[in-house]
């Protein structure tokens, strides 16, 4: 490479090269993979030191080459979309026009033809990202037929082809960065969306491309990653109400298809694009708001299910008490006084210790337990509903749990009137010195 490397022009000329002896690379790539750390270090700093233009088709052709093992050429999508993120304006416009365009059904080519799934679904991201990055300053879109590749895969028979579709759209919006923190929504603000300034007139085809994507027809996962995409979509246009307007009539199946990712219990993903769209486009959910909360409160209270998705469920009607809670009142009304109960049952999730009173160690609370996640969203409840509309239901349930044998519920009714001390103060003070007497009382508790 390094001898031919200060020959190079353009892409035909590196492969044409590379055939001479593709051996190198493949030896390069098996060698990033090694579990020596030594050996992995020293292939880190050659594969660094090549230049971009021979990394870029040395990659590539890793990635069509059927014979590579799966590994080495899902190693090799992965690289070229770092290395696309990272470096793509520096090489691609030095490249001559039939560079250019070479490169770009390269890509293209090995979505079409992938027969690993796990390998295509990498592809797509390094697709989505070369697309991300042929969007002008002035929001022009300088890859049309990546367009009409997305719409073609997408109206294509093929489920595998219908999927990749999704994927890119998902990907080229930011989707590809997922969040494993639930809320990172302003990556979305700051990346421009694939379709530029021409995205009103594709408007109408992004539509019925994701209606026909989330039809029972197309299986489960492409209704998936078709939930995926739209929720992607809403939150890059998180205050553009006519668009969300506009793309409303599809909220009865993205909620149709986040139960049944729920009932499968395979893949977390759309209960926090639910979560995603509660905080930044609540509006968007009001049509199908009840369906909503039915299923989060069926999630909620059922205690077969792991309490990771409770929690979550839990976070879809907590952040909608934030972020709408006029909305909450009016549609889902009906759904608070039988939140509060739940909620407080979840705060009695305590272990007994024996020996807490005599240990020399302050051990912190888990974060993702039962008993922390629903004090915190009492709390937030409290705040976002305000006192008129949670006082009641705790002066409902908290006396029953104060005069409760399991000193659990004695420990969570008095948690409880802690976490709703901000949110329902105005009511509290008017009973203040009835609550201190209370509360003073299980001083003495055993």
């Amino acid at each position: 490479v390094s001898e031919s490397s200060n020959k190079i022009k353009y892409l035909p000329y590196i492969s044409t090269k590379m055939a001479e002896n593709p051996d190198n690379f493949q030896q390069l790539l098996d060698t990033l993979l090694s579990t020596d750390n030594n050996i992995r270090t020293r292939a880190e700093d050659a594969y660094n030191n090549l230049p971009v233009e021979p990394k870029v088709t040395f990659l590539l052709s890793s990635i069509h080459n059927a014979a590579m093992g799966e590994e080495l050429r899902q190693m090799a999508a992965v690289l070229l979309r770092r290395l696309f993120s990272a470096e793509f304006m520096d090489f691609y416009p030095k490249l001559p026009p039939e560079g250019q365009q070479q490169l770009k059904e390269q890509v293209l080519l090995a979505v079409q033809q992938e027969q690993s799934d796990s390998i295509r679904k990498k592809v797509c991201d390094v697709a989505a990202e070369v697309a991300r990055n042929l969007i002008d300053d002035d929001g022009n879109n300088q890859w049309p037929e990546f367009l009409q590749f997305l719409f073609q895969c997408a109206n294509s028979p093929s489920p595998v082809l219908k999927d990749s579709a999704l994927r890119m759209f998902t990907m080229a919006l930011g989707g590809c960065m997922y969040r494993c923190i639930m809320y990172v929504i302003l990556f979305f603000r700051c990346v421009p969306g694939v379709f530029g300034n021409q995205q009103s007139n594709y408007l109408d085809l992004i539509k019925q491309m994701m209606q026909q994507s989330l039809m029972e027809a197309s299986g489960y996962e492409v209704r998936f990653q078709a939930v995926r995409a739209v929720s992607s979509f809403i939150l890059l246009h998180e205050k553009e109400n006519a668009i969300q307007k506009h793309f409303s009539d599809l909220l009865p199946s993205m909620v149709q298809v986040t139960a049944q990712s729920i009932e499968k219990q395979e893949d977390d993903t759309l209960l926090k694009c639910m979560i995603d769209i509660c905080e930044s486009a609540p509006k968007f959910l009001r049509t199908q708001l009840d369906p909503l909360l039915d299923m989060c409160m069926n999630v909620v209270v059922n205690e077969d299910i792991p309490d990771s998705w409770r929690h979550l469920a839990l976070e879809v009607m907590v952040t909608l008490a934030e972020t709408a809670p006029a909305m909450l009142r009016k549609i889902g009304a009906k759904y608070i006084p039988l939140l509060v109960p739940q909620i407080l049952k979840m705060m009695t999730d305590l272990d007994d210790d024996a020996d807490w009173s005599v240990s020399d160690e302050i051990v912190d609370d888990d974060n993702d337990s039962n008993t922390v996640v629903a004090e915190s969203a009492l709390d937030r409840l409290s705040c976002g509903l305000g006192g008129k509309t949670m006082m009641p239901h705790v002066e409902q349930n908290i006396p029953g749990m104060l005069s409760n044998p399991d000193w659990r519920y004695r420990h969570a009714a008095l948690m409880a009137l802690s976490a709703v001390g901000e949110g329902c103060h105005k009511q509290m003070e008017a009973m203040l010195p009835q609550i201190m007497d209370g509360v003073l009382n299980f001083l003495q508790d055993p």
